[in-house]
């Protein structure tokens, strides 16, 4: 019990940075194609279609103009000004538009070609810039590195679950039976969560964007659970009751937000830690004095 208690603790510790490294890197690599031409669209399989279809002379010919309204942009950028002169800005953002059109071009093409094919293409941007801007090595190690942390991660997460679902929920209601049978139950609940998150997975194709319906569902609740566990650590005078009946004023309070659409998504994590810290110290003074 005591293994699954810590394993609790640090998920709930990592997982708030670990989110803030992965959107920390994307926006490097937002940086990174500011500067650098990026593809025109990200999806290898969309472009190698259209160049070998009828469409191909104006595909390149979108294409050449793409470019140049990205050497506009990178000529702009590095005008030593460029932050201070809003002229430069109010050009860059018409750049900016211009390429958006240029890449939503692209996409007609795409579909005209194919009507099928499926044209968002942001899944594609973080492994372009791998395949296409590091050196084999690190391709190779990078990959390895993304492999071993989604599966340690994948692993701690079907752990804590059904260590949660078997001392929280079925030990409570049968305290008294052997460990090999809580072992075995352990087991079951693991495949039960597994199997829901295989399923979870698979219906992640229906989003527009993987990466930021991960991100929205980790900002809905990592706040509430971040807010519990600083409270099991730091404040124990505060029981659990107050801390349950907050934790769930405060998980409607956030969905609410989000659909309200008060905030950015990633304030939700901070909102939902203060929350629910402020709702159990009112209804523990309160109601349990």
């Amino acid at each position: 019990m005591k293994e699954s208690q810590i394993g609790l603790i640090m998920n709930g510790f990592l997982k708030v940075p670990f989110q803030f490294f992965i959107l920390l890197l994307g926006v490097m690599v937002f940086i990174f194609y500011q500067y650098e031409t990026p593809p025109i669209h990200f999806n290898p399989k969309n472009i190698n279609e259209i160049k070998n279809s009828k469409y191909a002379n104006d595909f390149l010919r979108v294409k050449q103009q793409f470019t140049s309204t990205q050497t506009k942009k990178k000529q702009l950028l590095l005008e030593s000004d460029f932050f201070d002169n809003q002229g430069l800005k109010n050009e860059y953002i018409k750049l900016e538009k211009k390429n958006k059109e240029q890449r939503k071009k692209v996409k007609e093409l795409i579909l005209k070609n194919n009507i099928n094919a499926s044209t968002n293409d942001r899944d594609y941007v973080f492994i372009t810039f791998i395949i296409n801007h590091l050196p084999k090595g690190i391709i190779g190690l990078l990959l390895a590195v993304i492999f071993a942390a989604a599966m340690s991660s994948t692993a701690s997460e079907l752990n804590a679950l059904s260590a949660t679902t078997l001392i929280d929920l079925y030990k409570r209601h049968k305290p008294n039976l052997t460990q090999i049978h809580y072992v075995n139950m352990a087991k079951v609940f693991t495949l039960m969560w597994g199997i829901i998150a295989i399923i979870f997975a698979l219906s992640g194709n229906l989003f527009e964007n993987l990466i930021q319906l991960v991100n929205i569902i980790g900002s809905i609740f990592y706040g509430t659970i971040l807010g519990i566990f600083l409270i099991a650590i730091f404040v124990k005078k505060i029981g659990s009751n107050p801390v349950f009946f907050a934790a769930i004023i405060s998980e409607l309070i956030v969905i609410s937000l989000y659909y309200l659409d008060f905030f950015g998504y990633l304030w939700l994590n901070v909102i939902g830690t203060f929350l629910t810290i402020s709702i159990s110290f009112i209804i523990q003074k309160s109601i349990y004095k």
